[in-house]
């Protein structure tokens, strides 16, 4: 692992469908999170490409586990970050954007659509709701959904806690799947 890294966890989320509607099943989200220290705070700041740098390789990293854990390919994904009270929004930004997202689709073989993210500066034991949206259709909606997330005593106020989440299908109770327009543009306001 990085060395930057001081934790790791996963979670693995089974759901079943209770909806007589619903074709039923077990929706299968696994949420990977580190905890690295922010080497773009302090007397020794390193530039914002530290941060990218450090991205791809803790995705490299973690990736392997998490698609041990989903047991099925991953189909949604979705991205966050909680950076430590000494730290700003844009180290989350110099972490999440591009190179993790190239780890993500690199071990998942793809992913035509982005990866929605979310970030914020936040105290120890704040939670953060990662989006999470279909790899390839932006549009389906059965696939969008949120995983709240965070770790007791993380991030500390120099530390960043990065958090990435697959899951191997559409909500468990999905019953608004169909996919919105091929032309966004075209959506009337």
């Amino acid at each position: 692992m990085h060395s930057m890294v001081r934790k790791t966890a996963f979670l693995v989320e089974d759901t079943r469908s209770t909806s007589q509607d619903a074709a039923g099943g077990i929706a299968r989200r696994v949420t990977a999170m580190a905890v690295l220290s922010n080497p773009c705070i302090g007397e020794s700041a390193q530039p914002l490409a530290a941060l990218s740098q450090a991205a791809l390789e803790i995705g490299e990293t973690l990736m392997p586990r998490v698609l041990e854990l989903l047991g099925a390919p991953a189909v949604a994904y979705g991205k966050g970050a909680i950076v430590g009270t000494r730290g700003e929004a844009e180290h989350a930004a110099a972490l999440l954007h591009p190179t993790l997202g190239r780890a993500m689709r690199g071990a998942i073989g793809g992913g035509a659509a982005l990866i929605p993210s979310t970030a914020k500066v936040a105290a120890p034991g704040a939670t953060i709701d990662v989006p999470v949206g279909h790899k390839d259709e932006a549009w389906s909606f059965g696939h969008i959904d949120t995983v709240t997330t965070g770790l007791a005593q993380a991030p500390l106020a120099d530390e960043i806690l990065l958090v990435i989440v697959l899951a191997a299908s559409s909500r468990a109770d999905a019953r608004i799947t169909s996919s919105g327009p091929a032309n966004p543009a075209a959506v009337p306001r």
